[in-house]
C-alpha cells in the first residue's frame, strides 16, 4: 500500500503545483528553464505514475474492505463512463464541448473517479479514486483563481465535436470489451 501511496503523493503531488503554488512554479520555471521544468514535471510524474501502478497492483492482493457496494452500481459505473473517454479527447480539440466545459479532461477526470468509488469499496480503490476525485475538484476549482496557461492542443476545427465523440466512444468499446480486462484485470463483459 506503502507504493500506491507514494505514487500518488508524486504524481497528484506535482500535478497540483500549479494549484497550491503558481507563483513557486513559475519562479521554478524560470531558474530551471522550460524545458528543464517540463523534463523534471515528467520524469516526477512518471516516476509517481509507475509507482501507483505498481503499489495499486499489489494492493490487490492482500485487499482492506472499506465498504461492499450493491451489485446494481457496476451499471451505473459502465454508463458513468461513457462520456469520459469523449471528454479526455475534447480537452485536446478545440470545439463546443471544450469551451462549454472549460476543461473537459477534469470533468472526465470525475465521471471517471466517482463511477469507480460507486463499485469499488476496498482502501486502495478509495484511495486511487478518491485521490483523483479530490485533485480534479481542486484543480477545476483553481481556475477560477489563477491564470490558466496555453496548453498545447489539435488545430481548431469544425470537425473536433464529432472526431472527439466518436473516437471516444470507440476508446470506450475496446475499454469495456476486452481492453480492462487485458490492462486491469477485471472483465467488464459477462460475470
Amino acid at each position: 500500500m506503502s507504493l500506491l501511496v507514494i505514487g500518488l503523493a508524486l504524481f497528484l503531488g506535482m500535478h497540483s503545483v500549479s494549484i497550491v503554488a503558481p507563483a513557486a512554479r513559475d519562479r521554478w520555471a524560470d531558474r530551471m528553464g522550460a524545458n528543464a521544468w517540463r523534463g523534471l514535471y515528467t520524469l516526477v510524474s512518471l516516476a509517481g505514475f509507475v509507482l501507483l501502478v505498481i503499489g495499486y497492483g499489489q494492493a490487490r492482493h492482500a485487499p482492506v474492505v472499506l465498504y461492499v457496494p450493491p451489485p446494481g452500481l457496476r451499471m451505473a459505473t459502465v454508463l458513468l463512463m461513457l462520456p469520459v473517454f469523449p471528454l479526455l479527447l475534447a480537452a485536446q480539440m478545440p470545439g463546443r464541448i471544450r469551451s462549454a466545459l472549460g476543461h473537459p479532461m477534469l470533468v472526465g477526470t470525475m465521471l471517471w473517479s466517482i463511477a469507480h468509488l460507486l463499485s469499488n469499496g476496498m482502501l486502495a480503490d478509495v484511495l486511487l479514486f478518491g485521490g483523483f476525485l479530490v485533485w480534479a475538484v481542486a484543480d477545476r476549482w483553481s481556475f477560477g483563481h489563477r491564470v490558466a496557461r496555453p496548453i498545447k492542443m489539435a488545430p481548431a476545427g469544425r470537425w473536433n465535436d464529432l472526431i472527439a465523440v466518436v473516437a471516444g466512444l470507440g476508446i470506450y468499446a475496446a475499454t469495456v470489451s476486452w481492453l480492462h480486462a487485458r490492462l486491469i484485470g477485471v472483465s467488464l463483459v459477462g460475470g
